[in-house]
């Protein structure tokens, strides 16, 4: 079995990792840890796993989570994600980590957008972005994988099978995304309080949101070329799930099938990606509490533009599902272990 640990076990993302691992045949809990005075129950504060992990989340100590864990998945902060990172590489222990820190290629990118100086240039350039979709060959047997954010995520798979495509125009990408509360972690905020988000969508972080040039980075090194998109964020009354609607000008007459046939053979053998028939629109509620992402076509011969709609859930497919699934690739398990 696999000895697993997570620092930062506070998390809504820790709570499904904890969830999701319970389930997953080759691995065993090895540690949970937080800032924290003293051990507390996971329940405290994820209480539908009351009653189904006995390991306590305690303070975080570095040399005693080398020395039970083989692989770790770091639920931190950016600037937190690096420093535990380099912490637990250098102890010799596999890491996944679900901050930013890790998912640039270009530094000056990164540091600009998070406005702080990178901590691990050396462990950066040689941790690989865990799309799994995408660039799942590059990810067995490392020790540090980048896990995507949860709007990128939705971002970039409806669009890597015809990024490239010279039918589309890559300059007029728009994408108009929608979040369920969680997904702006467990610190509430005048936003993200209830009495604020409850019966009320808003956009945000309109063309500055941090998931922007993330997003553009990818689609960059897919397209071959640089890409911009105009990346418009919505925070959606709902606890979970993200859907996003993404607008493509064809630069010359296509037909749905045409189209549907290129994503059936991008993603025909993925099993985590659900190709609706054409003209149907994913539901975010189809693939709550799952690692599916669902994609839908569809296509306005009066403008020819091409509508790519995906739905995800942010806190799975969009975090720790995804997670698990660069765990799973990384160490050459089934890929689909703990997530069917």
């Amino acid at each position: 079995m696999i000895k697993v640990g997570i620092i930062g076990a506070k998390a809504y993302t820790a709570g499904e990792l904890i969830r999701i691992l319970l389930r997953h045949p080759e691995t065993e809990i090895a540690m949970l840890a937080a800032r924290v005075e003293a051990p507390e129950d996971p329940a405290v504060y994820h209480p539908q796993l009351r009653g189904q992990c006995g390991v306590p989340i305690e303070p975080i100590d570095c040399d005693r989570i080398a020395e039970a864990c083989d692989f770790v998945f770091l639920t931190m902060p950016h600037m937190a994600g690096a420093e535990y990172a380099l912490e637990m590489t250098k102890r010799g222990v596999k890491v996944a980590d679900l901050s930013a820190d890790f998912r640039f290629r270009n530094l000056a990118t990164y540091e600009k957008t998070y406005g702080i100086k990178h901590i691990a240039p050396e462990l950066n350039d040689e941790a690989p972005y865990g799309l799994v979709e995408i660039y799942r060959d590059q990810l067995k047997g490392k020790r540090l994988v980048a896990v995507p954010g949860c709007y990128v995520t939705s971002v970039l798979l409806p669009l890597a099978p015809i990024i490239a495509a010279d039918w589309i125009d890559r300059a007029s990408i728009i994408s108009d995304s929608k979040s369920g509360v969680s997904g702006a972690g467990r610190t509430p905020s005048d936003t993200t309080h209830f009495c604020e988000a409850d019966e009320s969508m808003m956009a945000y972080k309109v063309a500055t949101h941090r998931h922007q040039p993330e997003i553009e980075e990818t689609l960059s090194d897919l397209a071959g070329e640089s890409v911009q998109i105009l990346f418009v964020p919505h925070l959606a009354p709902m606890y979970r799930g993200i859907l996003s609607t993404i607008y493509l000008q064809l630069t010359r007459p296509m037909t749905l099938p045409e189209i549907y046939t290129v994503y059936q053979q991008r993603y025909g053998d993925e099993p985590f990606i659900r190709l609706l028939p054409p003209g149907q629109s994913p539901r975010t509620k189809d693939v709550a509490m799952t690692n599916f992402c669902d994609i839908g076509l569809m296509l306005d011969p009066r403008t020819n533009r091409l509508i790519v709609v995906s739905a995800l859930d942010n806190l799975i497919k969009g975090a720790s599902g995804q997670a698990v699934q660069v765990m799973n690739a990384m160490l050459g398990i089934e890929e689909t272990a703990g997530l069917l």
